[in-house]
């Protein structure tokens, strides 16, 4: 599923005005993340605990047993998945609940007036977006899942995870990756 489906709200009109920043090809680095992340005033510097989950398969489910966890233990999680499978929405939970699309609408359009036009994928404003909800809103712990191949997944810009969970490793996104 793609970043279009599922769009409802005020988030609808944002999402789609930033697939047109997307670059023709995609750059497996950081550099332009942590840039926005800078003009957004590093949230990723300020977020609870993080678990970060990577591999080619059974990353939503392990992402979705680690909430369990948290939750039957008393305490609150944020979680960042992706893709969603009905909702844009469930891509993000803050302490627990889906994002409101008012909450999401707000970060986005914060992160696209920080990106100032920059040449971005949709997924790194999406993340950075996240990153700044998280930031502001109290939880105990951060379950973050791995979008795409690992080392320069937008998601490693948390410098410092307490757990890295990986799951089943096999070749995927070639095309984009490499057979490495």
């Amino acid at each position: 599923m793609n970043e279009r489906q599922g769009l409802g709200g005020r988030s609808a009109p944002v999402i789609e005005r930033l697939h047109a920043l997307h670059p023709r090809l995609i750059d497996l680095s950081l550099g332009r993340l942590q840039a926005l992340l800078a003009k957004l005033g590093h949230p990723q510097r300020r977020l609870p605990p993080v678990i970060h989950v990577a591999g080619t398969n059974g990353k939503g489910s392990t992402c979705a047993f680690l909430r369990g966890v948290v939750e039957a233990a008393g305490q609150r999680a944020h979680v960042y998945t992706s893709p969603h499978l009905v909702h844009f929405h469930e891509r993000i939970r803050l302490a627990g609940a889906l994002v409101g699309d008012d909450a999401l609408t707000d970060a986005l359009e914060a992160t696209e007036a920080a990106n100032a036009g920059a040449a971005i994928s949709v997924f790194e404003v999406i993340t950075a977006a996240a990153l700044l909800l998280f930031s502001r809103v109290p939880a105990d712990a951060l379950i973050l899942e791995v979008g795409l191949g690992g080392r320069f997944d937008a998601t490693n810009v948390v410098e410092q995870p307490v757990v890295t969970a990986i799951t089943s490793i096999s070749m995927d996104h070639m095309d984009l990756l490499g057979d490495t």
